[in-house]
C-alpha cells in the first residue's frame, strides 16, 4: 500500500540503491546482438520478438473474445480455480516428501462487490480545447494533476484541500477553499492526489485503503470561483499506484480509470470483487456497489494463465462528467498481475507481462491489449518484453504502436520503472497486427538498440525521434560515468550516440526539439537536442549547486512564443537532494530559461519563502506525492506555484525576471501561524 510505502521510502532509499538493483532472475531473450550505437542504423538480427510460425496480419479483422453470459464466465474461473488446486496439491505431494514443505497460500479474496448491470465501453470522445498549464503526454488528453485552469481561477489541490485563486484582470486573489472528500467521510486512509475540470464541476481522484478503491470526488465551480461539494463516488479497484504515470485522464468530459482488480478465481463467490460503483452516503455498505461490467463486457484471455501468483481484471472504466452527471461504463480482461498502461487520443493499452519459473531462471510471456474509445471490441497481440512506463508507448498517426522494451522490465507500478536492467528494443507495430491475441509480433518489428549504464531509466517520444538514457532518478545525484542519450528515428533511420556532460533525468519536448535534464552529482544541467535530418547537441545551462526540485513529468512546462523561442520553468532545489525528498520538502525555486533557436539564457527564478513545519491542519494526503511546485503561464503571465504560495514575476527589458507580488492561498489555520 503506497501510505507503507511513503513511510519507509526514505530509509530504504537512503540505504538502498533507489534504482539500478537487481531485481530478478529474467533471461535474456534470445538471438541478443552485440551491444553497440553508431551514427548508421542497426544491421544486427532483432534481439526480441517471438518467432512464432502462425505471425501474421490477418486478412479478416479479429477482436478478443467475450464471455457470452454469467454462467460461461463462471465455468471458466471455476475451470481455472481447479486446476491450480491440482497444482498446489501436486506442488506440494513433491515437497512434503522431500522436505516436509506446506503448499503455497492461496491469495487472500478481496471485499465483497454488489449487484449486476450490462454497459459497454464509453462513446467517442472530443477533444478539450481549455487553456492548460498542465505538461501532458497528447494534446487533448488532459491528464490529472493538483493545479488546473477553470475560467478565470486557478483550481488547486493540495494536501487534501481545493483551492480557488482569481486570476482574472491581472487579479491574483484566493477565493475559496474546500476539503477535497465528502463532509461525512474520515480522510485518514484516503489520499487525495490529482484533479479534473470538465465544465462547471470538478473531479478529485484518490484511492481509499479504507473503503477499498478508487474515490472520485465532485464538486461544483460557480463563475465567481466558490467552491461547492456535490458527490462522492466509489469504483471498486485495487490500488494502481505509480511513481511514474498518473491514475486518470479527461477526453472531453469523459474521464477515464486504468484500474486493477487482483483475484484469486477459486473462492466462493467470483463476481463479489468486479468492478463497481457505488453512491457514498453516511451509512453506506458494501451491497450498495452495482457491477458497472457484465460477462459479456469481459475478454478472455487468448492462452492459459497460470494462477499461482495472481489473476487481475484490467478494467478500463470511463465516466461520463457531462451536465454534473457520473454515468459510468466499464470493459475488462482477464490477465496477470504485471501492467503499464497508455492512454491515446483514440486507444487505452494495457500491457501485461507474466513471470513463470524456469528452473532457475524466469522466462515472461506478455500481451499487449488494445481497448478503443470509439467502443469496439478490444484486440491485443503477443509481444516479447516490458515498456518502462506511459513514456515508452506512441500511437503515430501512420498507423503504429511504437514502444519501447525491456527484456527485465516489469511495469510501473511503484518505482518498477527506476532500473535500467536487460536489453532494449523498439517495436514498431502496426494497428492492423491487433486481432484476437493468438498472433505474435514477428522479429522483423523489433529493432535492437543500445542498453544504458547508469541507475533510473528515462526515455521520451518526441517528434520523430525516441530518446532514452538513464540518470539518477530517486535517489540521490551520481556520476554518471561516460553518460549517453541515444536518438532513434522511430519511423526506421539510424541509431545516434550523443554523449553528454550528465546523466539523463528529465526528456521533455521544447517546440519541435528537446531538452534533456539532469545532475553531474554536484550541478543540474539543461542540454539542448536539436531534431533535425539527424539529432546533435545544441546549448548546455549548467545551474551551479541545483538538483531537481520535483521528478514527476508535470513539474515542467515549456511555453512557446514562437516556431524556434520560448520560455520553460523548472522548480530547483539545493545541491545533492536526492530525488525523494520531493515528497517531503518544498521546491527552493522555480528557474525559468528563454529558448531562442536552441539557445539558452536565464531568465531567473521566483523563490520560495520557507514555511517550516507550521501547522495546517492536514487530515489527509500529508504527502505531496505528486509534488507541490509548478510553473504556470497563463494568460500571457509568469506565476510560480510553491507549496502554499503562488509567486508572479515579470521580465524587465533586459529579459530579466523580476517578483511582482507573492500571495498565500493557505487555509485559515497556516494563515493565522504566519501573522
Amino acid at each position: 500500500m503506497k501510505r507503507l510505502l511513503i513511510g519507509a521510502l526514505s530509509s530504504i532509499l537512503a540505504i538502498t540503491c533507489v534504482a539500478g538493483c537487481n531485481r530478478g532472475s529474467g533471461t535474456p531473450l534470445p538471438q541478443q546482438a552485440s551491444n553497440s550505437a553508431s551514427n548508421t542504423t542497426q544491421t544486427a538480427k532483432p534481439a526480441f520478438g517471438n518467432p512464432a510460425p502462425g505471425a501474421k496480419n490477418p486478412a479478416a479483422k479479429k477482436t478478443l473474445q467475450a464471455f457470452r453470459s454469467e454462467a460461461e464466465l463462471k465455468a471458466y474461473l471455476h475451470q481455472i480455480a481447479e486446476k491450480e488446486k491440482h497444482r498446489i496439491r501436486a506442488q506440494y505431494s513433491i515437497s512434503a516428501g522431500v522436505v516436509g514443505a506446506a503448499p503455497k497460500a492461496a491469495p487472500a479474496p478481496p471485499p465483497t462487490a454488489g449487484v449486476n448491470s450490462s454497459v459497454t465501453l464509453a462513446d467517442k470522445v472530443e477533444t478539450a480545447t481549455t487553456e492548460s498549464v498542465t505538461n501532458v503526454q497528447h494534446a487533448g488528453v488532459d491528464e490529472g494533476a493538483i493545479v488546473k485552469v477553470h475560467g478565470d481561477h486557478l483550481v488547486v489541490l493540495r494536501r487534501g484541500r481545493l483551492f480557488t485563486v482569481a486570476i482574472g484582470d491581472g487579479a491574483l486573489t484566493p477565493i475559496s477553499n474546500i476539503d477535497a472528500f465528502a463532509p461525512d467521510i474520515d480522510p485518514s486512509g484516503t489520499w487525495y492526489d490529482e484533479m479534473l475540470v470538465s465544465e462547471d464541476t470538478i473531479a478529485v481522484i484518490g484511492y481509499s485503503y479504507d473503503r477499498g478503491g478508487t474515490e472520485v470526488g465532485l464538486f461544483g465551480i460557480d463563475p465567481a470561483g466558490r467552491l461547492t461539494y456535490r458527490s462522492t463516488y466509489h469504483l471498486r479497484s485495487d490500488d494502481y499506484y505509480s511513481s511514474r504515470n498518473y491514475a486518470s485522464r479527461l477526453i472531453g468530459s469523459k474521464l477515464i480509470f486504468y484500474s486493477p482488480l487482483y483475484f484469486y478465481p477459486g473462492e466462493g463467490d467470483p463476481f463479489r470483487h468486479f468492478p463497481a460503483v457505488r453512491k457514498w452516503h453516511k451509512g453506506a455498505t458494501e451491497a450498495e456497489f452495482k457491477r458497472i461490467v457484465a460477462a459479456t463486457q469481459v475478454y478472455r484471455p487468448p492462452h492459459a494463465i497460470d494462477s499461482s501468483d495472481g489473476m487481475a481484471l484490467h478494467t478500463v472504466t470511463v465516466c461520463d462528467l457531462a451536465h454534473g452527471g457520473f454515468d459510468c461504463k466499464a470493459t475488462s480482461v482477464i490477465g496477470p498481475e504485471g501492467e503499464v498502461f497508455y492512454v491515446s487520443p483514440k486507444s487505452v493499452y494495457v500491457w501485461l507481462t507474466e513471470w513463470m519459473p524456469q528452473g532457475e531462471q524466469e522466462r515472461a510471456q506478455s500481451m499487449v491489449y488494445r481497448l478503443p474509445l470509439d467502443g469496439s471490441a478490444p484486440t491485443a497481440v503477443r509481444v516479447s518484453g516490458s515498456p518502462v512506463d506511459q513514456f515508452s508507448l506512441l500511437e503515430s498517426e501512420d498507423g503504429y504502436l511504437n514502444v519501447l522494451v525491456r527484456s527485465e522490465g516489469r511495469g510501473d507500478w511503484m518505482w518498477r520503472g527506476e532500473h535500467t536492467d536487460g536489453d532494449v528494443a523498439l517495436l514498431r507495430l502496426a494497428l492492423t497486427s491487433f486481432s484476437d491475441g493468438t498472433d505474435a509480433a514477428p522479429f522483423s518489428s523489433y529493432r535492437k538498440l543500445p542498453k544504458v549504464d547508469g541507475d533510473s531509466f528515462q526515455n521520451r517520444f518526441v517528434g520523430d525521434y525516441l530518446l532514452y538514457g538513464s540518470g539518477s532518478g530517486w535517489g540521490y545525484p551520481q556520476t554518471t560515468r561516460h553518460p549517453k542519450l541515444y536518438a532513434v528515428r522511430w519511423a526506421g533511420g539510424g541509431v545516434h550516440e550523443l554523449s553528454l556532460t550528465h546523466g539523463v533525468d528529465r526528456i521533455e519536448q521544447m517546440g519541435s526539439d528537446a531538452v534533456v535534464v539532469g545532475t553531474d552529482g554536484t550541478d543540474l544541467h539543461f542540454t539542448a537536442v536539436r531534431l533535425g535530418q539527424w539529432p546533435e547537441l545544441a546549448d548546455e545551462y549548467v545551474r551551479k549547486g541545483a538538483s531537481q526540485g520535483e521528478l514527476r513529468s508535470q513539474g515542467f512546462f515549456y511555453k512557446p512564443d514562437g516556431p524556434d523561442s520560448g520560455m520553460l520553468g523548472l522548480p530547483i532545489s539545493i545541491p545533492a537532494r536526492p530525488g525523494y525528498k520531493h515528497l517531503f520538502e518544498n521546491s527552493a525555486a522555480i528557474l525559468f530559461l528563454k529558448n531562442d533557436s536552441l539557445r539558452f539564457q536565464e531568465m531567473g527564478e521566483l523563490a520560495a519563502n520557507p514555511e517550516g513545519a507550521k501547522d495546517d491542519g492536514c487530515r489527509a494526503s500529508c504527502v505531496d506525492w505528486y509534488g507541490n511546485a509548478r510553473p504556470l503561464f497563463v494568460r500571457g503571465r509568469i506565476i510560480a506555484l510553491l507549496g502554499y504560495e503562488l509567486v508572479e514575476g515579470k521580465l524587465d527589458a533586459g529579459g530579466r525576471m523580476s517578483e511582482t507580488r507573492r500571495v498565500s492561498y493557505a487555509p485559515v489555520r497556516l494563515n493565522a501561524a504566519n501573522e
